[in-house]
């Protein structure tokens, strides 16, 4: 479904009645969309949860607004919610993926009552100092000028070959193609508006807010990824109740490299037993 958002088309995939069930709201990564959540949301219906995951200004199928402040991380977090508003939502289960993740976090300070519970995939709190988030937000200027010159398949395959994603390599070749398609399908425009808007060096540091939160709330990283472990080892022990989950086998993208094992660590997270994924039917 797409909504308005306040002059903005925002594409939302919708399961269940989120006005009328206990939801959850999805969020992804940088050059991500609803898409990356597509074989998950089924299992967020098993769980007694309506779903709703979000493409995010600029990615996906939501509009590509020409006015670079809607990509902030303040306007961001008016649009969702507005979103949820709109979707006569009053609290949800919120997840979020690596800047999904981020956007989660700043959502979950800004309106804790309507965050009834939080997991942050492979998410940190920003940048603390100063002066590095100054370079970072220098180098994602940087890299939103190339890819505004060389193209959307120059950062499909640029971003591929990052070392932060070199697990995915692993995956088989079938997914590592929708992997590369679901990227783009983002517009050069809108990644470079939301690396200039949303990138770790664009936004404030949150950290010393953590304890501000009152939600569940799981940090989740891949063992492979021991930047992001560390990552979620502190973060988790700057929060009252909160747990820590290290996905062994698993590096950036738990979802998408441990599908499994990512559904099963939601469903603890939520106290709900988790229903076996049906296997796709077989033409013999």
């Amino acid at each position: 479904m797409n909504l308005d958002i306040r002059g903005v088309t925002y594409h939302l995939e919708v399961e269940g009645d989120p006005s009328q069930e206990r939801a959850a709201v999805l969020l992804h990564g940088f050059c991500g969309s609803s898409a990356d959540w597509e074989a998950l949301l089924p299992r967020i219906r098993s769980m007694g949860r309506a779903a709703v995951a979000v493409d995010l200004a600029g990615h996906g199928k939501s509009q590509t607004p020409a006015d670079p402040t809607r990509y902030t991380m303040v306007e961001t977090v008016r649009d969702l919610e507005t979103i949820v508003t709109k979707l006569g939502m009053t609290q949800a289960d919120w997840i979020g993926y690596s800047m999904g993740g981020r956007v989660a976090l700043h959502y979950a300070l800004a309106h804790p009552e309507r965050v009834r519970s939080l997991i942050l995939e492979s998410t940190s709190a920003g940048i603390e100092d100063p002066e590095a988030r100054a370079r970072r937000r220098h180098a994602d200027d940087a890299l939103a000028v190339r890819i505004e010159e060389r193209g959307i398949e120059w950062f499909a395959d640029y971003w591929g070959t990052l070392p932060l994603f070199e697990t995915q390599w692993e995956l088989p070749p079938a997914t590592l193609s929708a992997l590369r398609a679901r990227r783009l399908a983002n517009s050069t425009a809108g990644l470079a508006h939301s690396l200039r808007g949303m990138g770790q060096g664009a936004h404030e540091y949150v950290g010393g807010r953590l304890p501000e939160l009152r939600s569940e709330v799981l940090f989740l990283a891949g063992e492979r990824d021991p930047k992001y472990v560390e990552v979620a080892r502190r973060a988790s022990a700057s929060v009252r109740g909160a747990r820590c989950a290290v996905v062994p086998g698993a590096g950036h993208t738990v979802h998408l490299e441990a599908p499994d094992a990512f559904a099963e660590a939601i469903a603890a997270q939520w106290g709900v037993p988790l229903a076996p994924q049906r296997a796709e039917a077989t033409t013999p």
